[in-house]
Formats: C-alpha cells, sequence, structure tokens
C-alpha cells in the first residue's frame, strides 16, 4: 500500500510565479511554458495563490499574493477561470499534476467573508476589528474556535478537487492553523480524491502522525545550507542536521528541498546572492539527500539571478534554455533514473563513507535492492586533498552529470576543487 501518490516518491517539483514568469503574467502566456518544463522533468507545478487579492491596505500595485478575497475565484489579473481549466488539461496532458497555494490562516481585509459570514469567523482585536496577524497588515486573521470556519474552508478546497480537477494543496504556514483542522480536512478530500497530495509550508513533527500531509519544509536544512555557502558553519552542521531529522520524523515524511522559492528570493535574495559560488552544488544536494522532495523555483531553469518584486510587476526578460537548463535536467533524469533517491519511505537511507576531512567532504551513499548511488561532495571553498577507503562500494558507475563510466576505486585519493562533486550511479 501507498503512502503517498505514486508519482510523487520520485517528483520534482517546480513553483510557478504566474506573475512573473512571462511578460503576459496570465495563466494563459504560463500554460504555454508547461511544455518547457515537462522537457526538463518537472512532474508537478505549484501555482502561487491565483485567487483574486484585496484592496484595503494593500501593498505595493498589485498586492500580495496572498491576501486573499474570494477562495473559490480567479484574479482577474491572471485571467478568468476558463483559463485557469485550460492550464491544468494542459498540464494533465503532459502528465504532470498542479498544486494549488492554500492560505488557511487569514484573508484579505476586504475578503468576501468578512462581508458576508459572522463577525466570529474572524480574530478581533480590541476595537473589534480583524485581528491582524504578524506584520501582515493587508491581511486578517481567521478564528478557528469557530467551526464553521472549518468547514467553510473545506469546502472551497473540496470546489477545487471536484470542480477544477487540482491535484492537492501547498498549504501556507500550515503551523498557524490547528492541526486537528488539517487531520480533519485532509481525511475528507482524501475521500474525494484518494491521491490527493499535501504540501505544509512548516516542519512541525505533528504535520504527519495522523496523516494530514505527505511533505513539509526542511526549512532548517535551507538556513545550513546558506550558512555552510557564507561559511558560517561547516558541513558538519548539514551531516548533524540529517541525522537528527532521520530520528524526529516517520520514515514516510517527504521533506521539500530547495534553494530558492518565493519567501527567499524576493526577502532574502536569489541563490546566486545568498549562495555565491556553492549555488550548483547545493542544488545537487537538494536531489540527493535523504528524504528529499526537490523543488525548483521560477527562474533557477533559465539561472535567471534576480530578486522578483513581491507586489508588483516583474517579469523575467528571456525566456529560453541555456547550460541551467540543461543542469536542472540532468538532475531530474537523475532523481527519475535512481529509485535509491525516492522520497518517503521508498529511498535509500544515508550511508557515509568516512573520509580524512569530514568538516569539508561528504561521502555519502543511497541505496535499495537494486539500485546505488554515491555522492562525493566538497561542500567548502577549499581545495582539499580527499583520501578514502570505498570497501563493498568500489566497482564501476556511471557519472550522473556527464554520462561517462568510470570506476570507483577501492582506495580513492584525489584532489578536489571548491565547491566540486560527482554522483556516480549504477
Amino acid at each position: 500500500m501507498n503512502l503517498h501518490p505514486e508519482w510523487s516518491y520520485g517528483a520534482v517539483l517546480y513553483e510557478m510565479n504566474v506573475r512573473q514568469l512571462t511578460p503576459e503574467g496570465t495563466l494563459r502566456a504560463a500554460a504555454a511554458k508547461l511544455g518547457f518544463l515537462h522537457d526538463m522533468g518537472v512532474d508537478a507545478v505549484w501555482l502561487m495563490p491565483i485567487y483574486p487579492i484585496g484592496e484595503l491596505d494593500r501593498k505595493g500595485t498589485l498586492g500580495s499574493y496572498y491576501s486573499i478575497r474570494d477562495y473559490c475565484a480567479v484574479n482577474p489579473e491572471l485571467g478568468t477561470m476558463a483559463d485557469f481549466d485550460a492550464f491544468v488539461a494542459e498540464a494533465h496532458r503532459l502528465g504532470m499534476r498542479v498544486l494549488l497555494d492554500w492560505v488557511a490562516n487569514h484573508t484579505a481585509r476586504d475578503a468576501r467573508w468578512i462581508a458576508e459570514k459572522p463577525a466570529s469567523w474572524y480574530e478581533r482585536d480590541a476595537a473589534g476589528r480583524p485581528a491582524v496577524p504578524w506584520d501582515w497588515s493587508d491581511t486578517a486573521k481567521l478564528n478557528y474556535a469557530d467551526r464553521d470556519v472549518w468547514r467553510a474552508q473545506a469546502d472551497a478546497m473540496e470546489f477545487w478537487l471536484t470542480q477544477h480537477d487540482v491535484d492537492g494543496f501547498r498549504c501556507d504556514m500550515a503551523m498557524l492553523v490547528p492541526i486537528e483542522f488539517w487531520n480533519e480536512t485532509s481525511l475528507r478530500l482524501r475521500r474525494v480524491k484518494p491521491d490527493l497530495f499535501m504540501l505544509a509550508e512548516a516542519e512541525e513533527r505533528n504535520l504527519f502522525e495522523e496523516g494530514a500531509f505527505d511533505a513539509c519544509y526542511a526549512w532548517r536544512m535551507h538556513h545550513l545550507m546558506n550558512d555552510v555557502a557564507r561559511q558560517r558553519t561547516r558541513v558538519t552542521a548539514l551531516r548533524d542536521y540529517i541525522y537528527a531529522d532521520r530520528d524526529d520524523y516517520p520514515d514516510s515524511a517527504m521533506r521539500l528541498a530547495f534553494t530558492s522559492n518565493h519567501d527567499e528570493n524576493s526577502w532574502n535574495g536569489s541563490e546566486f546572492s545568498r549562495l555565491g559560488d556553492a549555488r550548483e552544488i547545493m542544488a545537487v544536494f537538494t536531489f540527493v539527500v535523504p528524504r528529499g522532495l526537490p523543488l525548483i523555483y521560477t527562474g533557477q531553469e533559465i539561472g535567471y539571478d534576480h530578486s522578483f518584486a513581491f507586489f508588483d510587476r516583474d517579469p523575467i526578460p528571456r525566456y529560453e534554455a541555456n547550460a541551467f537548463t540543461g543542469f536542472y535536467r540532468r538532475l531530474t533524469a537523475l532523481r527519475h533514473d535512481n529509485p535509491a533517491l525516492a522520497a518517503g519511505e521508498r529511498g535509500g537511507a544515508m550511508t557515509e563513507i568516512r573520509n580524512n576531512a569530514e568538516d569539508c567532504l561528504m561521502t555519502l551513499v543511497r541505496e535499495t535492492a537494486d539500485n546505488r548511488v554515491v555522492a562525493v561532495m566538497n561542500l567548502s571553498p577549499y581545495a582539499i586533498h580527499a583520501d578514502y577507503y570505498t570497501g563493498i562500494y568500489a566497482g564501476m558507475y556511471t557519472d550522473a552529470m556527464t554520462g561517462r563510466p568510470g570506476e570507483l576505486r577501492g582506495h580513492v585519493e584525489e584532489d578536489m576543487a571548491p565547491w566540486s562533486y560527482r554522483i556516480l550511479t549504477r
């Protein structure tokens, strides 16, 4: 019995920022890019929120994607519901899944629910106004003490499953909503769509206790990757994280692994600015790390070094395949061709090959009954002399990034450049 949808175990996700992907900034224009993403090896597209955006206290010209006026409509700036349906149909024709970004914690301050529903649907400040969560001044905090909010949220999510054939949800700030809501709602939605996929923007352990979610963010790992790239810590911290993560979560838990997403890109900079010369090896790391469910964010597939404006139009000026596209195509093929790299309970556990430079060098193996992947990664800005014995893992392999065959000797001694790596498969 599968614990997750069959397609998800070896999947590569793509986060699509419809507003910035094309000069038009529409769903119709975005649909024309699906063939490009499919050819690159993307399995599922997560759409940032496509719903109408609030106007009251709007930030910037166009507002935040996460300030939602109506959960069951399409932002007219992006197109029509017919355009959305055409997008989903094209994705499905190509064999790709579509995930909607779901914002359960809050709405816009001029959302339909504020005007149409009882005051008890929202938390209130001392003056009786809908409360503002955190510093998100363009939003209003929903009140999950009112069970009618639970039912309305679930109804709206089911609307997109039954009426518009979406395949799942990325759930924004999932930890701000009671886990009991997610457990109950997920169970209801899976009765409607048994292969539903649920991704939480959170990493609390209780997300998986009753099967509400298939995957959650690996935020801590992401921040460690940034710190390693900036030499604020060494690779030993990443190694410690992997072992702790193994103990903290069930084997079935999938962890979203990424070098960028909409939050990181807009608020902390592109992967080029944050990771520097470590950008490539860190992307590789997200594809080989245990439990990992790798993510590509809009623009990474063409190496677009830019931090997108969040509240205004800021489209990619030129979109065409290049060396970065080829790089990600090789990574997606690595993922698809090697069951040992599967997410969740199907993937191979990490076994380390001890080496002489463990504050810089990771030499790890992931293996299933008929597949093995060996990763040799100098996760440091230093040229090192690597020295290690491979034991039972010695033999002939194929280099996943070059396609060339070669031998992994029983005793390896080699000089490795900063941030260099080899990924070997057999």
